[in-house]
């Protein structure tokens, strides 16, 4: 008889790997958009603090990231990863790149802007300034204190074409943090079966399932993510979202603002926390992820 939990022809889950049952649920929250603007951070905070977020990843090109850099070095247990971004998507707020147009002008419109859309970035972009402004983002975050447990893609750009992904890998295999990874079944059906290879002889680690899509309107913010957290499946899964406070910044830039506003409030209710206990999900961070995944190179 297997010991209770135990489920039989089928690969390993992640919750596995970190000292959890077979069957158990486990949760990453995650709050990108970290260092976009005020009510961003405001928000993020609130939700890392008060809420249930158990990570959040920072956008370091933009201009509220000291914000965001200050409150990773005054809480050194923060767990906060870097928001690689290739785009600057908002048609009244701009940013740049770290390493400035001029080292990097595949990746810049005429007015020195970080390219829109991620169509415009596949179009213009060149692979080896791509790597090395990506490179450049990480190396700034390190340098203002922040202890990078993970990475992710803004706008999901590293992640939906095979020679973006393999710059992913290899600075996650660089850094030796996990990072966000899509499904591995549609990956694969995108011919993307190499990468995987390579990310997992490398000791990569991921979560099992990714929710990157939100509530489809604001009305109906409890009832989605009430369900999603009743619904989530064996093993690690990372739900995203862009916990902000729909004030008069975040409004003049963001088309979603009121949604953020209402992600947040769910994520720090008591409602939340009443369901995510009700249904024995464990909530985790990216640091153990990133434990694990130095450990076993250590161990190797």
């Amino acid at each position: 008889m297997e010991p209770k939990g135990k489920i039989r022809n089928r690969p390993e889950t992640m919750a596995e790997r970190l000292g959890y049952a077979a069957d158990a649920r486990v949760l990453i929250i995650n709050a990108d958009d970290f260092g976009m603007c005020h009510d961003q951070n405001e928000g993020v905070i609130r939700g890392l603090t008060d809420g249930l977020f158990t990570s959040s990843t920072i956008l370091v090109t933009c201009p509220w990231f000291e914000e965001a850099a200050d409150f990773a070095r005054t809480n050194p247990a923060a767990d906060l990863g870097v928001h690689l971004t290739l785009t600057a998507e908002w048609d009244r707020y701009k940013w740049g790149p770290v390493l400035g147009r001029r080292a990097v002008p595949s990746l810049v419109d005429e007015r020195g802007y970080l390219w829109q859309t991620v169509a415009q970035v596949y179009e213009h972009a060149r692979l080896d300034e791509a790597e090395a402004e990506l490179r450049a983002q990480i190396e700034k975050a390190l340098a203002a204190g922040i202890d990078a447990t993970h990475l992710d893609s803004h706008m999901g750009t590293l992640q939906l074409r095979a020679d973006y992904h393999e710059i992913y890998v290899r600075l996650a295999n660089e850094y030796r943090v996990p990072i966000r990874l899509v499904s591995r079944r549609l990956m694969r059906e995108e011919g993307m079966g190499a990468i995987l290879d390579q990310l997992d002889a490398s000791g990569i680690v991921t979560p099992n399932h990714l929710v990157f899509n939100g509530p489809p309107s604001v009305g109906e913010t409890e009832s989605y993510w009430t369900n999603l957290i009743r619904t989530l499946q064996p093993g690690v899964t990372e739900i995203l979202c862009h916990p902000a406070l729909a004030r008069d910044e975040l409004k003049s830039c963001a088309h979603d603002a009121f949604q953020r506003e209402a992600d947040l409030r769910y994520f720090t209710s008591e409602k939340a926390r009443r369901v995510i206990a009700d249904e024995g999900v464990a909530l985790v961070g990216f640091r153990k992820l990133r434990d694990l995944m130095r450990g076993n190179s250590a161990r190797a």
